[in-house]
């Protein structure tokens, strides 16, 4: 005998105690016909928790579930004091069923009054009970409640016992959403007011339209299968329609043989073939479940690592398997259960959502998106910027507060959200868009002039891109050409290293959509919050000051001589401008610089047609550069200022970091001196100078980096138009007048700047 036994199943009173698939499926089974009586929901409680305690042989069985915004109510129990249900309450976090609802995990203990985190509630009269197992009751991401199993005696609950503990609240929870269990909450109000969210602005631009929920609400009232074998052959059909699904959007007329659109879904259809998967699913569907409910079990438990994940990467892959979890849920649900039918002008909202199913909507259907979670470089947002679509990510509870058809706003640009917005809101936004509008009308009108100030100074205007669906801006926008190519967005939407042919049909493709305008392509820059999947990178305490771009590159030469390659390869007789990443030193520029040159030699031994004209510069990141020995100005073709990381390391504020972001100003005394002192470098050795960040897209940053004398600005498309309207209605002379004055009595620069263009009518 030993002190702490097992538990065990018990098939029915006094008999013999199954294992394996079956003790699930038997306490399903009679969860089915106890959910088919008639009976309100303190009785169905009721019923429920004693079909749970005989089942499992456990002398207490209770449920908790979640009243208001963070505290847990006890609403049905077997084995505690019956005046506790109603009574005792814990917040979340707060004791072993706040830890679970918490952390979205299950607490499994035999001597539950030492664990740690108990919390004794003398209402209920559970002290004398040692052992105790609890799972959260979750749907999608969604906490409902908790449900706990107690024993007097120190039993060691077994994987089994967890795993139909597992099954039953997600039972439970399907039944809850589907309203036939849930008590009444006043949090589930139809009618509500005007919500409003921040979250971070992912793609630019405003949108006004009607909610459509990307997860419409898929209730399952019966998630307990007749036939287990059925639910098998369902799912597996289910699954190879998927699968064809996919094979025919990649095999469709209107997907590129190339691009990242296609990298994306390439990648997509290598998760909808994994067997480990399906294999998962099996399983759920071996324990009793319809194929929907195996699905949407194996979903929640995804989101629930999606929660815990820390690493860019693996929640991009946790998300695009949640993305094909909603796909087969689609194949198996009836298109009445599954579709919404989608409004005009819909604002897409969702919690995530894979690129995948983002495409699938029609084109022009999305007038914005929102998510609850995602990221400015994840999947979903490379797709979204690529077809122009305002997106808002970050965004907290979302996906919870708005109705299908709700009124909504997107602001990608400042990344704010409304939802039933009181009319001046919604009329505060329909002028905004229609000056938006006519903006775009005198933008287009100027597409062709030069970006001249009324004192006869040209500036040169850039745009960046990272896409090829980005190319088409070139042309609308008036750009003079492509100022930063970021060429890692081309591998991180790979599984695997792209190749050297995919990497040269890829830029050879750029360099025919940009005629005769130059493109700079940037060179590998990945690290920090980007990320390969092919790539192992090590944890760093500061990754924006670690193993990224160019020291990464220099340390795995392999990548960097077969980008280089393919660079030259597709430059076939064009010009070719390569520039490298966070360089901090002259070394590191003549070692990257060593590696291009010596690939451009091989190229013309081997009899393949050379660029025209190579040009290699450096992105100016780090301050250290900027006091490099003239040997490093004269041996570089040209220098591009990279502002974003520059800001952030001149001023030891991480951009990345809201607590920090807002603590650096371009416009600074301080940091326009140290861009004087990159100017004269630069000139003294008649190197090529531009500036590309955020702010050469911002209309008073511009006229100052200008006016510093940087004649050469890189931006996002959509900016384009913004500055050189500014910089065509401006005197450059005087504006660096009122710099000086500025500076030399010690006033604010950009207020100064702002209050000037409003006096003299300077569009900012």
């Amino acid at each position: 005998m030993t002190d702490t036994p097992t538990s065990g199943w018990d098939a029915s009173p006094g008999k013999a105690k199954p294992g394996g698939a079956a003790a699930p499926r038997l306490l399903l089974r009679r969860l089915r016909e106890t959910l088919a009586a008639p009976g309100e929901v303190p009785e169905r409680l009721d019923q429920i928790v004693k079909l749970i305690a005989t089942s499992m042989v456990a002398e207490v069985c209770s449920i908790y579930l979640l009243r208001g915004r963070d505290m847990l109510e006890l609403w049905a129990t077997e084995g505690l004091k019956a005046e506790a249900v109603h009574n005792a309450r814990l917040r979340i976090g707060e004791g072993l069923v706040g830890v679970i609802a918490r952390d979205g995990g299950t607490v499994n203990t035999s001597n539950a009054r030492e664990h740690p985190e108990f919390r004794y509630l003398p209402e209920t009269g559970e002290e004398i009970y040692r052992s105790f197992l609890g799972v959260p009751i979750q749907r999608l991401g969604k906490l409902i409640g908790v449900l706990v199993v107690q024993n007097e005696r120190p039993i060691v609950y077994n994987e089994e016992d967890e795993e139909a503990l597992r099954v039953v609240a997600m039972v439970i929870a399907e039944i809850a959403d589907a309203k036939s269990l849930l008590p009444p909450d006043g949090d589930d109000d139809e009618d509500r007011g005007p919500f409003h969210a921040v979250g971070t602005g992912a793609a630019d631009g405003v949108a006004i339209g009607q909610v459509h929920l990307h997860e419409p609400r898929l209730l399952l009232p019966n998630p307990i299968a007749d036939d287990v074998t059925q639910e098998r052959i369902r799912l597996r059909e289910a699954m190879d329609l998927l699968r064809s699904d996919i094979d025919e959007m990649l095999d469709s007329s209107s997907m590129p043989a190339t691009g990242d659109h296609r990298d994306v879904m390439e990648t997509y259809r290598l998760f909808a073939h994994d067997r480990g998967w399906l294999r998962r699913l099996e399983a759920g569907v071996a324990t009793g479940l319809k194929a929907e409910a195996a699905v949407d079990a194996a979903r929640t438990e995804t989101r629930t690592k999606i929660d815990r994940a820390r690493d860019p990467y693996l929640r991009e892959r946790l998300n695009d398997m949640d993305d094909l979890a909603q796909r087969l849920l689609r194949r198996l649900m009836a298109p009445t259960a599954a579709d919404e039918p989608m409004p005009p002008n819909a604002i897409l909202i969702a919690r995530t959502i894979g690129p995948g199913e983002l495409m699938d909507y029609p084109r022009g259907a999305l007038a914005g998106i929102v998510l609850e979670e995602g990221s400015p470089s994840s999947h979903a947002t490379i797709v979204a910027r690529a077809l122009d679509i305002p997106l808002v990510v970050q965004a907290g509870r979302c996906a919870r507060e708005a109705n299908q058809g709700d009124i909504a706003i997107v602001n990608g640009d400042q990344g704010h959200v409304h939802f039933r917005p009181r009319h001046d809101v919604v009329a505060a936004y329909e002028e905004k868009l229609t000056l938006r509008v006519q903006e775009k009308q005198a933008f287009a009108a100027l597409r062709d002039e030069p970006a001249k100030t009324t004192d006869g100074e040209h500036i040169t205007l850039l745009i960046n891109a990272g896409l090829s669906a980005d190319l088409p801006n070139l042309p609308e926008s008036g750009a003079e050409g492509v100022g930063l190519l970021r060429t890692e967005l081309h591998f991180m939407l790979n599984r695997q290293m792209p190749t050297r042919e995919e990497q040269t049909r890829f830029y050879s493709y750029i360099l025919g959509k940009a005629g005769d305008k130059p493109v700079t392509f940037r060179t590998l820059d990945v690290g920090s919050d980007k990320v390969l999947p092919f790539l192992k990178q090590m944890p760093e305490e500061n990754p924006a000051l670690g193993w990224r771009a160019i020291r990464l590159g220099l340390d795995r030469p392999a990548i960097l001589k077969m980008q280089a390659q393919s660079l030259l390869r597709a430059a076939h007789g064009r010009p070719l401008r390569v520039m490298f990443p966070m360089v901090s030193n002259l070394h590191e520029f003549k070692r990257a610089r060593g590696i291009v040159l010596q690939e451009a030699e091989r190229l013309n031994t081997k009899r393949h047609t050379p660029p025209s004209h190579l040009q290699i510069g450096t992105m100016l990141e780090t301050p250290s550069l900027i006091f490099e020995d003239d040997e490093f100005y004269k041996l570089t073709d040209f220098i591009s200022i990279g502002g974003n990381d520059l800001m952030q390391f001149f001023f030891a504020a991480d951009r990345m970091n809201e607590l920090t972001a807002g603590r650096y100003d371009i416009t600074s005394i301080s940091f326009l001196r140290m861009l004087r002192v990159i100017v004269r470098r630069c000139t003294e050795n008649e190197t090529e100078l531009s500036f590309c960040g955020e702010a050469a897209g911002k209309p008073i940053d511009a006229l100052a980096l200008a006016a510093t004398g940087i004649t050469s600005l890189s931006m996002r498309p959509a900016a384009i138009g913004h500055v050189k309207r500014a910089i065509r209605a401006a005197n450059l002379s005087e504006i660096r007048a009122i710099i000086d004055s500025a500076e030399k009595n010690q006033k604010p620069i950009r207020q100064t700047l702002i209050e000037y263009c409003t006096e003299t009518g300077i569009p900012i």
